[in-house]
């Protein structure tokens, strides 16, 4: 059997998003929400590691600049789903403006949006430092906007 590329990436997108909801959510239950996000954090403060290295592998990406950051941070919001600009503001600050986001509109469609803004603010922000630290040590993460709490875009500024 063939399957293309777009029903690939479906299937593992869908299972990806599945795998990490339902151990939240099984997690929540034995451990309650605070220690469930806890650990949620602690994996998220890893997985920037993997997809990084995967994303520099895939990319044939050697440096460390703030546009190799981008080129690989872009290739992971692209795998998720996420519509994105990606803006270099100035030479040491690169931004990142997401618009549409695949792990807040399931967050809707589970009717749990009144977690949104406190998994954003924690989930996002280890993400976004793991990032940054796989690139540089020089290279800060701010989450300086999130839709989780009412903003326009999720706002990941990186400054070196």
């Amino acid at each position: 059997m063939r399957f293309d590329d777009r029903q690939l990436v479906e299937m593992l997108r869908r299972s990806y998003f599945a795998a990490d909801g339902l151990w939240f959510v099984m997690a929540e239950e034995m451990l309650g929400f605070d220690a469930a996000l806890e650990l949620d954090e602690r994996v998220w403060h890893v997985m920037p590691k993997l997809q990084a290295r995967k994303a520099r592998e895939l990319l044939a990406v050697q440096g460390s600049s703030l546009e190799d950051l981008a080129r690989c941070y872009s290739l992971k919001l692209a795998a998720e789903g996420h519509t994105f600009e990606v803006t270099q503001t100035t030479p040491h600050e690169l931004e990142i403006a997401i618009t549409d986001c695949p792990w807040l509109r399931l967050l809707e469609r589970s009717g749990r949006t009144h977690l949104a803004e406190s998994i954003a603010r924690t989930i996002c922000v280890a993400e976004g430092r793991g990032w940054a630290a796989e690139f540089s040590e020089r290279i800060t993460f701010e989450l300086a906007g999130t839709m989780c709490a009412g903003d326009e875009a999720c706002r990941f500024l990186f400054r070196r």
